[in-house]
Formats: structure tokens, C-alpha cells, sequence
């Protein structure tokens, strides 16, 4: 999922006027981008390998050799065939470093034309931005990646050490391609660390002010239970002085006032440090107070209560869905709720499973219905941190550089699990909120946020592939 930091550089109306005309490779980008926001890539229409054989398509004729591309099918889940894309540009200079990874995912989830200003799956670009479902979630990711390795090999770039591109058909859903390639397809993907362009990006306000630029280096640990209440029933009209829909409900109410105990990490601190920089109010007011004492409960409290950081400060587990009963003129035998929760790096599920049961007490069963994959903070590489700083300043000078943790969960995930450290690091941007739309109606990207994101590719590998 595409962190919220996500954002602008200047007031639309200035910026744009003062771009200059694209060169051959935002031209190139742009191709690419059209034709896969018009690749409906969504879980069921058998899509997902059209897009992989284009892009593979793309590679060959820029002249990376056919044996070091692979399109890798599978299914995400039973009857939807879906693929991964893989290939590798080796060291024309070796410097004995394992590769890097690039990842990014092919997928994007269900839009309809009804719900949409114009068709979703139709390219669209208008008044300074490229629309389309994917726009942002995560096929500007994908084309920048694509599109700045075709540029590198075209000018000449004699990388040091192997790059992995490694694109996925089915991160919004199952998650199968990420665990596939951290797993059973390590041959080809094994990697020192990797660069995600699914997290990362910066913001600015309406007004053109700076809300720094994320590098991602944490995610949650998505994990689902139940709550299920049980009884013998009877008929509706002899009420018992139990029910397990009451029940369930008294279960849900402790759940909705519960909190997890507050956690500090290298990431969450080193972004509440830069965040209070720029909050001047009682919420930076807390932020400096939680990170001088990390057991101040109040100030995490006051800081989870902000809209924008909701979920950054804890473990939160959320009721998404409920079921119950069997007949309108009978007792419910059966109350059940889906428990949807994002566990803090570090701690383990089984910790969560423990609490909830305590929430929900004795008559009330809980149980994991998804089992999520736990995966550690990655260190915060000074290398990479440089490359990200500089290829970030050299578009946008001075803005803040902000570890980040998502509340959310990419395929990087996967590869935490896996021991390789995987990095946030995209380039592009757009206005907050106006272009927090990925998911959403009327996805979009900035023209020049996209092409900004190609260059900062090519900088980014430059810098950590080169001499």
C-alpha cells in the first residue's frame, strides 16, 4: 500500500507553467505509463501476464538479453492466474556485491467507470496530471523503474553489482508472487537489500510548504482474527438472558476502547524527531515528549488521536466485518466479527492474539483466520539513506528526509522476513491531500511527479550500482 506521504512541489498553477518541454525518456515513460494503465490488471480478468509480457517486451528492445528475462505464472488464489516479472541486468564491472532488488507490483485493485469521473482503465492526461487506476498504486512506481533502466543501459551505465527487477501480480490481494520470490524463486531474487517503489515519496501542502520525503523502512504486520460468540439458541419470541449477538457486541465495545501499549523503533523515532520539527502545536508538543520519555502513554495517546498519525504509535486491531444469526424468528447460535490487525514490527502476533483474548473474555472465541508474516525494522543504511537524500534534493533542495514505518503492508514485507532489508525509497510526489487518492475515485500522479521519478531512479542507481 503507498505510504501517505506522498506529494507536491510547488503550487500546481507556477510549477507546471515553468516545466520545460519533456525529453525523449519522460516521452518513454509516458508510453509505457499509458499503456499499462489501460492493462486492467485487476484480480480475475487474466490480465496480469499481457501486462508482464509487455513490459518484458520493453526490456528486450532496449536490449537486455531475452535469457535474463522471465515471466514467472502462477495463481494468486484458485481460477486467477496472475505472473511475476523478473529480470536481471549483471555487473558489466563486477565488484563482488550482491545484487539489489527493485520491486515494485503490476497489480492494482477494482475500479469501476460508474464510480469514476471518466473510465478508469482509459489513460487520461489533463490539466497537469496523468489519471488512471494505478496512477499512483503503484504503476508510476513500476514505470519508473522500467523506464530508468532502459535509459542507464541506452547511456552507456556499467553497473557494479547485478540489479533484480522483480514486479508482482497480486500485492493487493494475496500477497503469493512476493512470498513466491522471497521463497522458493530466492535463486533469481536473492539480493543484498532492496529499494521498494511502493513506499517512499514526499508531500507538500496546497501552498507549496514542504512535508518532507518518507523513506520506508518498516511495515506492520497485517494480521486477521475472529470473534465468535456461540449459543444454544431458541426461539425469538423466549428471549434468553444470554445472546451471543449481545455478547459479541459487549466484546466489540471493549475492543473499540482498547489500546496497545505504545512502541518507539529506530524508524518511528527517527520520524517523530523529524515530524516534531515541523509541528508547532500540542501535537508536536506531544511528539516531543514521547520521544524524550518513551513511556509517556499520554503523549502517544495524544499523538494517535491526530488523523494523519493514526496507527504510527501502536499496534491497532479494527472490527471490518460482521455476521450473525440464522433466521429472523430465532436466537443467534452463531455471532461471528472479522478483526483486522496491524502489529507493530517486533512484536509478535502471538502477544496480540493473548490481549485480544482478554478483551473479548471468557465467552467470546478468538482465532487467527489470516496469519500474517512479522518482519523486523531494516537498518538505516547510511548508503542508502545518502542516495535517497540526494536524489530527492537534487529536484527538491532542503526538504526534510523522513524514516518512515507503514501502517499499511507492501511486498516488501515479505522479503524483511526473508533477512533482506528492503528500503521505501520512490521519487514521486503529489498535493496532500488532493492527490491522496490511490484505492479511490479518480486516481491520479502529477505529469511531472512521474518524470521527476525516472530521474530520481536513474540517480539512485547510479549511486549505489556505480564506480
Amino acid at each position: 500500500m503507498r505510504l501517505a506521504v506522498l506529494a507536491a512541489c510547488l503550487l500546481l498553477s507556477t510549477a507546471f507553467a515553468a516545466d520545460p518541454a519533456p525529453d525523449k525518456w519522460d516521452l518513454k515513460a509516458r508510453e509505457i505509463f499509458a499503456r499499462s494503465i489501460e492493462i486492467p490488471t485487476v484480480p480475475g480478468r487474466g490480465q496480469m501476464p499481457a501486462q508482464a509480457r509487455y513490459l518484458a517486451d520493453q526490456f528486450k528492445a532496449g536490449g537486455f538479453p531475452e535469457s535474463d528475462i522471465r515471466i514467472m505464472p502462477y495463481q494468486a488464489r484458485p481460477g486467477d492466474d496472475t505472473a511475476a516479472l523478473i529480470v536481471r541486468w549483471r555487473a558489466a564491472q563486477p565488484s563482488g556485491k550482491k545484487p539489489i532488488l527493485l520491486l515494485a507490483h503490476m497489480d492494482v485493485v477494482e475500479a469501476l467507470a460508474a464510480d469514476w469521473s471518466a473510465d478508469p482503465f482509459k489513460f487520461r492526461e489533463e490539466g497537469g496530471y496523468f489519471y488512471g487506476r494505478g496512477a499512483m498504486d503503484n504503476k508510476a512506481g513500476m514505470v519508473a523503474i522500467t523506464t530508468a533502466l532502459l535509459r542507464l543501459r541506452s547511456e552507456g551505465f556499467r553497473p557494479t553489482r547485478d540489479l533484480i527487477v522483480f514486479f508482482t501480480g497480486d500485492e493487493e490481494t494475496e500477497g503469493k508472487g512476493a512470498s513466491l520470490g522471497a521463497k522458493e524463486w530466492r535463486e533469481w531474487t536473492d539480493a543484498e537489500f532492496a529499494l521498494n517503489s511502493d513506499a517512499g515519496g514526499g508531500a507538500f501542502t496546497r501552498d507549496g510548504r514542504s512535508l518532507g520525503f518518507g523513506i520506508q523502512t518498516a511495515e506492520k504486520t497485517y494480521q486477521t482474527f475472529t470473534f465468535s460468540a456461540r449459543n444454544k439458541g431458541g426461539h425469538s419470541s423466549r428471549p434468553r438472558p444470554d445472546n451471543a449477538i449481545y455478547d459479541l457486541a459487549a466484546a466489540l465495545k471493549r475492543l473499540e476502547a482498547h489500546r496497545f501499549t505504545p512502541v518507539l523503533n529506530e524508524t518511528t523515532r527517527a520520524y517523530f524527531t523529524e515530524r516534531a520539527k515541523m509541528e508547532k502545536g500540542p501535537l508536536g508538543d506531544a511528539m516531543r515528549r514521547w520521544v524524550a520519555d518513551p513511556d509517556d502513554g499520554a503523549a502517544a495517546d495524544a499523538i494517535e488521536a491526530s488523523e494523519l498519525e493514526v496507527g504510527t504509535t501502536r499496534t491497532r486491531c479494527v472490527a471490518t466485518r460482521l455476521e450473525g444469526g440464522h433466521a429472523d424468528n430465532a436466537l443467534p447460535q452463531l455471532a461471528r466479527a472479522t478483526i483486522n490487525c496491524r502489529i507493530m514490527p517486533g512484536v509478535d502476533p502471538k502477544e496480540v492474539e493473548a490481549e485480544l483474548k482478554r478483551v473479548a473474555g471468557a465467552g467470546v472465541e478468538v482465532a487467527v483466520s489470516d496469519p500474517g508474516v512479522p518482519t523486523p525494522a531494516s537498518p538505516l543504511r547510511a548508503d542508502v539513506v545518502r542516495a535517497y537524500t540526494e536524489a530527492v534534493h537534487k529536484r527538491h533542495p532542503g526538504v526534510a528526509i523522513i524514516p518512515t514505518m507503514s501502517t499499511g503492508a507492501t511486498d516488501g514485507l515479505y522479503f524483511r522476513a526473508a533477512g533482506i532489508p528492503v528500503y521505501g525509497v520512490d521519487g514521486s510526489w503529489g498535493v496532500s491531500p488532493d492527490d491522496e487518492r490511490a484505492h479511490g475515485r479518480d486516481e491520479r500522479l502529477p505529469v511531472k511527479a512521474l518524470y521527476d521519478d525516472v530521474d530520481h531512479w536513474v540517480d539512485m542507481l547510479k549511486a549505489l550500482a556505480g564506480k
